[in-house]
């Protein structure tokens, strides 16, 4: 008796159903590897705020393009990255919005999408609370400091 899985193979390669498949799921890949881009210069970010807690750090990563720019009164969306690897529970990165105040002493920091209240730091540094679970007490250097050894 014959098997009927050679038949269906052998009638779907005579019928060509099986190349408009298989060119269609090559297509597909070259479409998707051809939309992939690489980011832009607008998602290129730099450290400007570094604060060191009990056992916790926190940093505040800005656009490149606002480095040494930043205008009082002008707020950019940035990145806050809370450091717990140290209790091992990752550098979550999450999207935050820093404002330059019009004085130009003051960066606030607001996490909105967690809703906790806005951190203000001064731009001299300071220390200041971000989360109350885990960045309290976090002395923070210099607002555009890149020196990592800014409390030593």
């Amino acid at each position: 008796m014959p098997n009927p899985m050679r038949r269906t193979i052998a009638w779907t390669r005579k019928h060509g159903l099986v190349t408009p498949g298989l060119a269609a799921a090559i297509l597909a890949c070259v479409a998707t590897a051809a939309a992939a881009k690489p980011p832009g210069a607008e998602a290129v970010m730099i450290r400007m705020i570094a604060c060191e807690g009990e056992g916790v750090r926190m940093e505040v990563y800005l656009p490149l393009s606002v480095d040494r720019h930043m205008r009082g009164g002008q707020s950019v969306i940035g990145y806050y990255a809370l450091d717990l690897t140290d209790v091992n529970k990752g550098k979550p990165l999450e999207p935050v919005r820093v404002t330059l105040s019009t004085d130009e002493k003051t960066v606030t920091v607001d996490q909105y999408l967690r809703g906790l209240p806005p951190t203000r730091i001064p731009v001299a540094g300071g220390t200041v609370d971000f989360d109350q679970r885990f960045a309290k007490h976090a002395k923070c250097g210099p607002f555009q400091s890149q020196d990592p050894n800014f409390g030593n």
